[in-house]
């Protein structure tokens, strides 16, 4: 009887020891700030006995350099926008995906959906995660009623008082005002250099006004909060923090039109964990996981079914009451066949003093 007890105490050590050396998987990300937050990475990771590490990127061209350099063997999952998300699938850094392993993928907008801004000889390359514009802010106390046209950044009395992103959307904004978006909204990413030289000379004039180029919601925030600033090109994450902090904030799409993102999930062609991989992108567009992570970030969520996890008012705030005719106004970034171009006008824009 004793033998049979130390026997089967040694069985039992055994598989503990089996247990203890068998080790857990990690899930590596290179994402959006935000797209990682441990209020709904955590129960995928007890699901899934695993461990979701994030990387943070600060702009899709850094992501992009990161990929080619040679790093996309360090990730599993990437986020990018609308405005890289072709170029990663063409460059065959982005691995197909098995949609059979994403049942929720049918539950998401179909027009995010149907987009060909990831697929690519009939393989579909990411999932659209989340969406948003890239609106109008401004300081009510300031304006009563909300500015109508982008053309108002311009204004003498404004001067040290805008704020723009340090990004090539501000580029486009100043396209719009140009009217190079009509009658085809997608030329903005495709413009020719006599364009290109003309939204640089319109924006050298806007030099003036510009009280700083943001590149952090943060550094935005705190300009309206400080009242160095009373209009910019924003995201609705600022909006909302600027709320909380009982900021006198307005946030419009002005009658030209504003650009916005498509963020998408996709699975690295290097990534050695491709099965964990596609758990994940369907765990995150899931209803009840896009609402956790709309209350993190903000974010408008790419399956309308996470509205039934929200108050009238949120998803009102979240435009997710009509989503289409929301989308109307937005022209989403697509690829820019000649970004590097287009980077060089915008440093050039910069530099200028």
């Amino acid at each position: 009887m004793k033998r049979q007890a130390i026997i089967l105490g040694i069985a039992a050590l055994a598989g503990l020891l089996a247990a203890c050396g068998k080790k857990e998987e990690t899930l590596s990300l290179l994402v959006w700030e935000g797209y990682a937050d441990p209020n709904f990475v955590h129960a995928f990771e007890e699901g899934h006995h695993c461990k979701v590490v994030a990387s943070y990127m600060g702009s899709s061209d850094e992501l992009v350099a990161k990929l080619r350099g040679g790093s996309a063997s360090n990730y599993d999952v990437i986020s990018p926008s609308s405005d890289v998300a072709t170029s990663i699938a063409r460059a065959n850094l982005a691995a197909p995906l098995d949609l059979s392993k994403l049942p929720s993928y049918s539950q998401l907008s179909s027009k995010l959906r149907e987009s060909p801004l990831v697929k690519l000889n009939g393989q579909t390359y990411g999932v659209p995660f989340m969406w948003g514009p890239n609106p109008l802010l401004y300081d009510t106390a300031v304006f009563a009623q909300p500015p109508d046209s982008w053309r108002v950044f311009w204004e003498p009395k404004f001067r040290s008082k805008v704020s723009v992103w340090d990004e090539l959307s501000t580029l486009y904004m100043a396209a719009q005002i140009l009217g190079y978006d009509k009658p085809d909204p997608g030329h903005l990413y495709n413009l020719s250099d006599a364009e290109l030289d003309a939204v640089k000379k319109k924006l050298l004039e806007l030099k003036p006004n510009i009280r700083k180029m943001w590149a952090t919601g943060g550094e935005l925030t705190n300009l309206f909060q400080n009242h160095e600033v009373v209009l910019a090109m924003g995201w609705p994450l600022m909006t909302t923090q600027l709320r909380k902090l009982n900021f006198p904030i307005g946030e419009t799409i002005p009658k030209e039109n504003t650009t916005g993102w498509i963020d998408h999930l996709v699975i690295t062609a290097a990534s050695a964990r491709k099965e964990l991989a596609h758990a994940f992108l369907e765990y995150m567009i899931e209803a009840q996981t896009q609402k956790l992570v709309t209350d993190v970030t903000h974010y408008t969520p790419a399956n309308p079914a996470a509205a039934q996890f929200l108050t009238p008012d949120e998803k009102k705030g979240l435009h997710l009451d009509d989503p289409d005719a929301y989308m109307q106004r937005i022209y989403f970034w697509q690829d820019v066949p000649r970004r590097a171009k287009y980077n060089e006008i915008w440093n050039e824009v910069k530099a200028a003093q």
